[in-house]
């Protein structure tokens, strides 16, 4: 496909002559005769590149530079400032414009295709590592947690991404029930789509709830929820989102066994336990430093995250247990079944626990 020129020029016999010119070398143009003409075509066309005249009604050519290299969707598009003006003062102005090349009138022929060959094989090639940089990004963000990319996304600059702040989360826990006897069972690919499949649902209704996954293993994960500045106003607070979503969960894995046992005539491929706890965390990133590189993750550490995963460590199959503060902060929300003071692992003092039955009756 031929590229598309756009020639800027108060003249409308240099524009013949260029018309003329670049249609013979097989280029498709475009013409203006003003640069604020110039700069709305540009804008509509996306042409590959303009030749621009720098003295012009309504409108100069050092200003049509100047506000297509300030906006993020023309600025890669090479513009050649062609003038008769000679003065380094000129062209040093031309040049803080952003123009990308300069063509002296009256214009040589031969300097004109080379200098318009030059500008767009270089266009090409940013164009090129523009892309590539694009791609590689696309594809590390599968890797980087949705709260990362919300907070890069609204402050580059947020204290969270470089270091860890005290925050009011709640941490889920799920594993799934009798893994270690599945991996006997099954070949490891088997086994790897089958908890895949299970884990893209569940990852559907974790981020439903503004939630996201930021800890996995083979047989589970770890999801955090917190409440955002940006959130909608009526959001639910952290922990009911969080009891909310293991409830879903518990729910999917339901329907999916349903769905799987069904079509492959055996018994219930996978089921699944979790622990909910709810209170003041250090989230952020965490650096681990070594002789052969660094490597960072992004996280929520603290007793709040400990007991979430004891409480996962001493549910039963199916089941949901919440600790004391995730009780407290969802009310009357849920039927809970108090299952007394439990001493957990690594705990100096026993905390009670609840387990979720279903949603209350409203």
């Amino acid at each position: 496909m031929a590229e598309t020129i756009l020639i800027v020029d108060d003249e409308p016999f240099n524009v013949d002559l260029l018309e003329q010119e670049l249609g013979d070398l097989g280029y498709e143009t475009l013409t203006a005769f003003d640069g604020q003409a110039a700069v709305e075509l540009v804008r509509q066309q996306r042409p590959d590149l303009v030749l621009l005249d720098v003295m012009m009604p309504v409108m100069d050519g050092f200003t049509a530079c100047r506000l297509l290299k300030e906006d993020e969707e023309t600025r890669l598009i090479p513009v050649i400032i062609m003038t008769a003006l000679d003065r380094v003062e000129d062209r040093i102005q031309g040049i803080e414009a952003g123009a990308d090349d300069f063509l002296t009138k009256p214009v040589n022929d031969r300097e004109l295709v080379a200098r318009i060959q030059t500008a767009l094989k270089m266009k090409a090639a940013i164009e090129q590592k523009v892309n590539q940089v694009s791609r590689l990004r696309d594809h590390f963000a599968k890797f980087v947690p949705e709260q990362v990319k919300q907070l890069a996304a609204s402050n580059p600059d947020a204290p969270e991404l470089s270091e860890k702040i005290e925050r009011d989360v709640s941490v889920l826990m799920l594993d799934v029930t009798g893994y270690s006897k599945m991996s006997e069972q099954l070949p490891a690919t088997e086994l790897n789509e089958l908890v895949e499949r299970y884990f893209s649902a569940f990852l559907d209704r974790i981020r439903e709830a503004d939630g996201d996954i930021n800890e996995t293993a083979g047989d589970g994960f770890m999801a955090l929820f917190m409440d955002s500045q940006n959130a909608a106003a009526g959001s639910a607070p952290h922990a009911i989102r969080a009891v909310d979503t293991a409830l879903d969960l518990l729910h999917v894995t339901e329907s999916l066994n349903a769905e799987i046992t069904q079509a492959s005539g055996g018994q219930t491929p996978l089921s699944v336990h979790m622990g909910v706890n709810s209170g003041s965390a250090l989230v952020g990133s965490t650096r681990f430093e070594g002789t052969r590189g660094t490597r960072w993750t992004f996280t929520a550490s603290g007793p709040v995250t400990n007991v979430a995963a004891r409480l996962v460590g001493v549910a039963a199959d199916g089941q949901i247990l919440i600790g004391p503060q995730t009780c407290k902060s969802v009310g009357d929300r849920y039927q809970l079944e108090a299952i007394g003071e439990r001493q957990l692992k690594n705990l100096s003092e026993p905390i009670v626990v609840h387990r979720v039955v279903a949603r209350s009756r409203t």
